[in-house]
């Protein structure tokens, strides 16, 4: 058998996907944290199976088809079970829907992704991506969870409806900003953009995490805002366009 160098990427991508099984399983175990931990080890290799592709020249449809399979087990359906199993089992039937939409939300968002790769703007995502969405939810519960096994108060209170925002903005039509690739091209084309993402992971470093929900809800609530504001600015704009001078009458003396 033949090993090309596809093989490389797909390596990275088995990777996600086998990381999304053991948070599922540390979750059936109660270890919600180091089911988070799992999920953000499997964004790891998300992020380094693209660049593999880009460094060894194999991007391909199969690539693309087996990243989609790999972030909805990550991405989707492991943090849907997390969130299940640390709080919203408690709200009976409606706790396993609404948890279930991080998961069926998640597989439409990939799925009208993968259909519309082609002559989509590149420096944004139609909807938020499905990896920031699953990153929301895992540093709610790093950020909020008591002793690391249960939600408690407000914080508990307010899982439910983040969940529920989360899985519509996946398949809403608002813009997010896609992630910076390292080169100096990229800094030289977008550099607001580059500096902002860097600051931001440096930041989460530095703060061992604390600051990832925070930065997370903010760029949540960015493209929201950025939505809203361009849905009043343009109806305006095209308004004003529509609206042809009148030429004044002319008087022949």
């Amino acid at each position: 058998m033949r090993i090309t160098r596809a093989v490389v990427p797909t390596l990275f991508t088995v990777l996600n996907m086998f990381c999304g099984l053991l948070s599922i399983v540390q979750t059936s175990d109660g270890k919600f944290i180091e089911a988070s931990y799992f999920i953000v080890l499997a964004g790891l290799f998300d992020a380094l199976d693209g660049m593999m592709a880009r460094l060894t020249k194999s991007s391909s449809q199969f690539g693309v088809e087996i990243d989609s399979l790999s972030d909805i087990v990550s991405f989707g359906a492991a943090p849907a079970f997390l969130v299940y199993k640390i709080h919203l089992y408690q709200m009976g039937e409606w706790g396993l829907i609404i948890s279930s939409l991080l998961m069926i939300l998640g597989g439409i968002r990939l799925a009208r992704f993968n259909v519309q790769l082609v002559g989509f703007d590149k420096n944004y995502f139609t909807g938020l991506p499905i990896p920031s969405s699953a990153f929301a939810v895992i540093s709610y519960i790093l950020t909020f969870a008591v002793d690391g096994n249960h939600l408690e108060g407000m914080a508990a209170t307010m899982l439910a409806p983040l969940c529920v925002i989360l899985s519509l903005i996946m398949v809403s039509k608002v813009k997010y900003d896609t992630l910076p690739k390292v080169s100096v091209k990229e800094l030289k084309k977008h550099p607001v953009k580059f500096i902002f993402f860097l600051f931001s992971f440096l930041l989460i470093i530095f703060t061992k995490g604390k600051a990832m929900f925070y930065l997370f809800a903010a760029f949540v609530l960015f493209g929201l805002t950025r939505y809203v504001f361009q849905l009043i600015v343009k109806p305006s704009a095209k308004e004003s366009a529509e609206i042809e001078p009148v030429e004044a009458p002319s008087y022949d003396i």
